[in-house]
């Protein structure tokens, strides 16, 4: 199985670059965020076109998440139990041959000690919470964009971000209770090396200088982690005109 995790940074705009990805790629599952797209604005049928099922929790501007798969998805769920109100469509989940999937977009947090950056501390409490209630020896995989980088290998330079956000140690550490809990990072069983990252700021030429963070995660379960065959990022679309700030990141199990 091919599983595939990647922030388009706004659907609407980026659905060529995706329908080429997908056509040139074909995963068997790819879970989008930030699709910035409310329900009844979503193309289902530009997927439907290349052999796809879709299944999207989204609102108009902001946030949005789906889960782009060859085979329907299972009992799909949206959302959060506690998340706060109004709700944001911030994770959708379900089931594709035995495997579960969730699928989320975790707050950035904007600035550490601000309440956007509480409120994304709340957030992964709510989810690590959810996750709890779920069985630890079955195949899972929690994927999406993290807005975190786990550790300072991740980083460009982890004397220059540290403390900042998406490297404070609150958030490093509310990620990791997750690792606690049975989850282990598909990327980083695979590749050991550092400075291999998702996302690129849009200033500063920090692609071209690769000044990025890896915050793009695929976590999975022990059955899973047993079956790893390769784990990769793929700079391609962030080289295409107009990309998103994010890459695909990928594993094959």
């Amino acid at each position: 199985m091919i599983l595939a995790t990647w922030n388009v940074n706004s659907l609407n705009v980026r659905l060529p670059h995706v329908v080429e990805w997908l056509t040139t790629n074909q995963p068997d599952v790819l879970a989008i965020q930030e699709t910035k797209l409310a329900d009844e604005k979503f193309p289902k049928a530009a997927f439907a076109e290349l052999g796809y099922t879709v299944e999207f929790f989204g609102e108009k501007t902001y946030n949005g998440v789906a889960i782009v798969s060859k085979k329907p998805i299972e009992n799909v769920s949206r959302g959060l139990e506690k998340q706060g109100v109004p709700q944001q469509c911030r994770l959708i989940e379900g089931s594709f041959d035995g495997v579960h999937i969730i699928n989320v977009y975790i707050p950035n947090g904007q600035e550490v000690g601000s309440q956007k950056y509480e409120y994304k501390l709340s957030w992964l409490d709510h989810l690590h919470e959810h996750i709890n209630k779920l069985p630890k020896d079955k195949p899972m995989c929690l994927l999406g964009d993290f807005n975190i980088a786990p550790a300072d290998e991740d980083v460009y330079d982890p004397i220059e971000t540290r403390g900042t956000i998406m490297v404070s140690d609150l958030e490093r550490s509310s990620l990791d209770r997750f690792r606690v809990w049975g989850l282990s990072d598909a990327f980083r069983e695979l590749n050991k090396e550092p400075k291999q990252f998702s996302w690129w700021d849009y200033r500063m030429a920090a692609f071209r200088r690769n000044l990025g963070y890896r915050i793009d995660h695929i976590w999975v379960t022990a059955p899973v982690k047993g079956s790893l065959k390769r784990g990769w990022i793929d700079k391609t679309p962030r080289k295409l005109e107009r990309p998103s700030d994010h890459a695909p990141v990928i594993i094959d199990f």
